[in-house]
C-alpha cells in the first residue's frame, strides 16, 4: 500500500532530500536527516493503513445498510413497497459508491 503523506511532509522530504543529496556530494550526510526522512515515512505508512481500514469499515457499514433496506423491503405491506424499493436502491447506490472509492485507493 502506497503511504498517505500531507503536503507539509511532502514538502519536508523534497527539502530534507534536496539537503541529504548535497550531503552525500560531500560525503557528509547527517544521520539526523535520514532519521527523519524514515520517520516521515512511518507515519505516512500508518495513515494509508488507517485511511484503508476505515474506507472497508464504511463499505461493510454500506452493505448492512443494503441488507437491512433489503430485508425491509421484502416484509413491506402492500402501500409501502415502492418507498421500500427506492430506499433498496439508495443504499445499493451507496455500497457502489464506497466500493468504488475503495478501488481506486488501492490503485493508488
Amino acid at each position: 500500500m502506497k503511504p498517505s503523506y500531507t503536503r507539509a511532509e511532502k514538502r519536508e522530504q523534497a527539502w530534507l532530500l534536496l539537503r541529504g543529496s548535497k550531503q552525500a556530494v560531500a560525503d557528509a550526510v547527517d544521520p539526523r536527516i535520514e532519521a527523519r526522512l524514515d520517520a516521515i515515512g512511518e507515519r505516512g505508512r500508518d495513515r494509508a493503513l488507517r485511511e484503508a481500514e476505515a474506507l472497508l469499515w464504511r463499505l461493510e457499514a454500506a452493505k448492512d445498510a443494503a441488507a437491512d433496506a433489503v430485508a425491509a423491503a421484502r416484509t413491506a405491506p402492500s402501500t409501502e413497497r415502492s418507498e421500500a424499493r427506492r430506499a433498496v436502491k439508495e443504499t445499493q447506490k451507496r455500497v457502489e459508491r464506497v466500493q468504488q472509492e475503495v478501488d481506486r485507493y488501492r490503485r493508488r
